[in-house]
């Protein structure tokens, strides 16, 4: 195993952390490229179970180097929150372990702020269904020029002459939609104490990066939400801020692309989406709620219920394609397992015209019915089975009917939250 990246190939939730936590074991370095505290990923390790947010999920390991690369937007707010929280729980992070890039742009109060008015004043139908947590207005002001660094605040005085002009921008909006001003003095402080507590781990992490591959250290490269969450290539306008395909990992992290050895795309073995947007194989009755109860479909972050539907084998098609994946990982295969029926959507419709791609109309997007294949289900159990010989034939079928229609082999299958629970059926993953 050399250098990979690990990205979701469908709307995020598709169990990310796990499989990075299994790779990691191998891995030397871990690097979160992209996204912000919006994204979260759940490890179960034994008895133990971490919620991780910011950090990337290789910093549970010991003698493992984690990463928050310059593709990151950085609240210090909650990343001293999240630090003290595993440092509670007898998790060692020091400046040895955990290196914090300091071109990463930062979220600060007032971008939370504005997130929350924004989609406060919205009706129902036009919520993106954003977290609130200031992702969005951060990604603005970078590609806007006016957003402040975590290198600014080298400078005080410089920091603070930006930070002020900053949050002026926003007043003018704020007061004329009828809001109270932010004042951006008591943020600066905050600020300035959070920065204080993670200076220990800031520093140029491209030119550190570059010096471990020159030492061929192995890399894995870990990403947030998935790939129809990306702000080019998802469902947009229901999509997050930043490009979420594995590309960006190299613009998130400052490595050559010639220096990815494989691509591993998470897919779960169906469905979920977390806030609005088109959704086309989704279940609205009483077997979407099947699904989300059997497969605890709760946001790790939002605590929000995740829509839930069956496999969409056109968008995992399109995902393996733009991300260039080596092969994929399918998890929560179990949570099928009490199932009659299975079904995988392979075609959509489209105004009585059967297609195979998904348009990037968003109007389109909304009106699309799911052509689907039905599978026997297996109806017996496969949680936590760890070879694949194992597995009942039905679940062989399943498996394999995915890799004939996403044109894409299935490398790792899992079959269980914890790390254990876990079919690895490429040797170069192991």
């Amino acid at each position: 195993m050399s250098n990979i990246v690990v990205i979701g190939t469908q709307w995020g939730d598709e169990g990310k952390g796990k499989i990075v936590d299994l790779l990691s074991e191998k891995s030397e370095i871990i690097v979160r490229f992209q996204g912000g505290h919006n994204a979260g990923h759940t490890l179960v390790i034994g008895s133990n179970e971490y919620k991780l947010s910011l950090l990337p999920s290789g910093i549970i390991r010991k003698k493992k180097i984690s990463i928050i690369g310059n593709g990151v937007v950085v609240d210090l707010l909650h990343l001293c929150k999240e630090i003290n929280e595993l440092i509670a729980r007898d998790i060692s992070i020091t400046s040895k372990n955990l290196k914090l890039s300091e071109n990463c742009f930062l979220i600060l109060p007032i971008h939370k702020y504005i997130d929350e008015l924004r989609e406060g004043i919205k009706n129902s139908a036009e919520k993106i269904g954003t977290t609130g947590r200031g992702i969005g207005p951060a990604y603005e002001d970078k590609v806007g020029r006016r957003g402040l660094r975590i290198a600014d605040l080298k400078n005080k005085v410089f920091f603070e002459k930006k930070m002020r002009a900053l949050y002026q921008f926003y007043n003018i909006w704020i007061a004329g939609s009828g809001f109270k001003k932010r004042n951006y003095k008591k943020d600066l402080q905050l600020i300035f104490e959070s920065y204080q507590k993670v200076q220990p781990y800031v520093c140029n992490t491209w030119l550190e990066l570059n010096k471990y591959i020159k030492a061929e250290k192995k890399i894995l490269f870990e990403g947030a939400q998935g790939t129809f969450l990306d702000v080019d290539h998802g469902t947009y306008p229901y999509v997050t801020s930043s490009n979420t395909i594995s590309g960006n990992a190299t613009i998130g992290s400052g490595v050559g692309p010639n220096l990815i050895s494989y691509v591993l795309g998470i897919t779960k073995a169906y469905t979920t989406r977390v806030g609005n947007g088109p959704f086309p194989t989704e279940e609205k009755g009483n077997l979407g709620k099947k699904l989300a109860k059997v497969g605890k479909e709760i946001g790790t972050v939002t605590g929000r219920k995740r829509r839930c539907g069956w496999f969409d084998a056109v968008l995992i098609k399109k995902a393996v394609i733009i991300s260039g994946v080596s092969g994929l990982a399918l998890t929560k295969l179990d949570v099928l397992d009490g199932f009659d029926e299975i079904k995988i959507c392979y075609a959509y419709k489209l105004n009585g015209k059967q297609i195979d791609f998904l348009p990037l109309n968003e109007d389109e997007q909304k009106i699309l019915i799911p052509v689907y294949k039905s599978l026997p289900g297996w109806q017996s159990n496969t949680f936590g089975i760890k070879k694949f010989e194992d597995l009942p034939d039905k679940a062989v079928a399943f498996v394999k009917e995915i890799e004939k229609l996403v044109m894409c082999s299935i490398d790792i299958i899992s079959t269980g939250p914890d790390r254990l629970h876990t079919i690895v059926l490429n040797k170069f993953l192991s």
